[in-house]
């Protein structure tokens, strides 16, 4: 999963354990996943269908995100629980790529009908799947000119990241990239070790990963991030360190270090159940021998997953500035951020319902209105801020907190706060204690803590969820 759109994430989020559980004799580190606040998992139907004009009538779009979704990879690798289907029958990425068009044409009229928030600019962009290079060269030139044409961002002058594939980053589709105006790729490596592939249920062979990253690096965009999974059956502290020196070896801008989840209906789920603490422990020592390993060749540490070499200028905002930023989603894998409404279009992970909603999407013809989602009152933009802040290493201002929500996290949130603390995970940091920040148990220990922030609706609302 990458820092300017999740999609490469080996996990989705699963219902949240209650607060006491996390503040028990014994925290599972490893409970969800969050790189969002709600999960689409805790969307529902809108009932009232609101058009996106009244949606984003007076909004802020000065500095909006854009992100575009194509829900179609080669294979689908045994930990993925995401939004995407494997290949795509003869016509179906054109007729995805006219209804994006169609989506993108209502999406912009609807920007425009009201000017009072500011006429609408785009600040970073971002192309995630499923695999967008999975589009051929034509059809991702395609895709930039709707989002240039359609929707007004102008790619070359802004931070636009890209997902790819070992087995889709060809030279044809990177140079239609690079041309127009990627600044980052994305690709999802997971391990350098065959056997390990193999294990993880991704067929692909390091001779094949070495090329790709050799034709990347060719393609002079400026940015590449690795990601790579730790936790698979069979790895090893050897084995681990050899993929992330592979890793190294390429000298990339950003690594990303993912816990690897065993979720419903996924290749592994079938094949294997992991719930012991043995795997917990595991994962955690693998995790801190890759950050360790890391930071002495001369990364900085972004979040608990994300580690940038430093001097590299991040790609765009950093992950919580959607607190306050819009984002617009074009596809039907993608969701909008409105400052009251997050929405997109129903969600599934069974590969024959995901079909059937990407056929239903290519069908549609209106694209004015929001059918799925959900509302994010005062209390839960608290909760968002908070959560997606805190889990940054470099942490949360409480004057940031405090002008928009006229509060101090402490007051709002004091029971939470206070479990952090007398675990390890938090410390008041900065001049004068002005910030809140994790400490390096803390952050190993985000896929606790996020969830122990979650509301209890939500929490509910994702419990009776059906994984369909």
């Amino acid at each position: 999963m990458t820092a300017s759109a999740p999609a490469t994430a080996p996990a989705a989020p699963v219902p949240a354990a209650p607060l006491e559980a996390v503040t028990g004799p014994r925290v599972r580190p490893y409970q969800s996943y969050v790189y969002a606040y709600p999960h689409k998992t805790a969307y529902r139907p809108l009932p009232e269908r609101p058009a996106l004009r009244d949606l984003w009538r007076g909004e802020d779009k000065s500095a909006l995100s854009l992100y575009l979704h194509i829900p179609f990879c080669e294979v689908r690798c045994g930990f993925c629980n995401l939004f995407t289907r494997i290949g795509a029958p003869d016509g179906l990425t054109g007729r995805y790529l006219d209804a994006l068009d169609r989506q993108a044409a209502a999406v912009r009229e609807a920007l425009d009908a009201d000017d009072r928030g500011g006429p609408a600019r785009f600040a970073n962009a971002a192309f995630g799947g499923g695999t967008p290079t999975f589009l051929t060269a034509d059809e991702l030139t395609r895709l930039c000119d709707i989002a240039e044409r359609r929707m007004g961002a102008d790619l070359r002058a802004v931070p636009l990241s890209v997902e790819t594939s070992p087995a889709t980053a060809t030279a044809d589709r990177l140079a239609v990239l690079a041309e127009r105006g990627a600044t980052r790729v994305s690709i999802g490596v997971q391990s350098f070790v065959d056997a390990e592939a193999r294990a993880a249920v991704r067929p692909q062979r390091r001779a094949d990963v070495e090329a790709a990253l050799g034709r990347i690096r060719a393609a002079r965009i400026p940015v590449l991030n690795i990601d790579l999974i730790y936790g698979i059956d069979g790895q090893s502290p050897a084995t681990w360190r050899a993929s992330l020196d592979a890793a190294l070896a390429w000298e990339p801008e950003e690594l990303y270090l993912y816990p690897l989840y065993v979720r419903p209906l996924t290749g592994l789920a079938r094949r294997t159940a992991h719930t012991d603490t043995e795997w917990d422990e595991q994962r955690l020592d693998l995790y801190r021998q890759g950050r360790d390993h890391l930071l002495s060749h001369g990364y900085e540490q972004v979040s608990m997953r994300m580690f940038r070499r430093t001097g590299t200028a991040p790609q765009g905002p950093e992950d919580h500035a959607c607190q306050t930023d819009g984002m617009i989603g074009l596809g039907c894998g993608a969701r909008s951020y409105t400052s009251a409404l997050h929405y997109s279009f129903d969600y599934a992970v069974d590969m024959g319902e995901i079909r059937t909603i990407i056929d239903g999407y290519t069908a549609t013809e209106d694209f004015g209105r929001a059918v799925h989602g959900r509302r994010v009152g005062g209390g839960e933009a608290r909760r968002r801020h908070l959560l997606q802040s805190l889990l940054q290493a470099r942490g949360m201002p409480l004057a940031d907190y405090r002008e928009r929500f006229g509060a101090d996290p402490h007051e709002d949130f004091p029971a939470e706060l206070a479990a952090f603390a007398a675990r390890g995970w938090l410390e008041d940091a900065g001049t004068a204690g002005e910030e809140l920040r994790l400490t390096p148990e803390g952050l190993a220990h985000s896929d606790a803590l996020g969830p122990a922030l979650f509301s209890p609706a939500v929490r509910a609302a994702m419990a009776a969820y059906d994984p369909k």
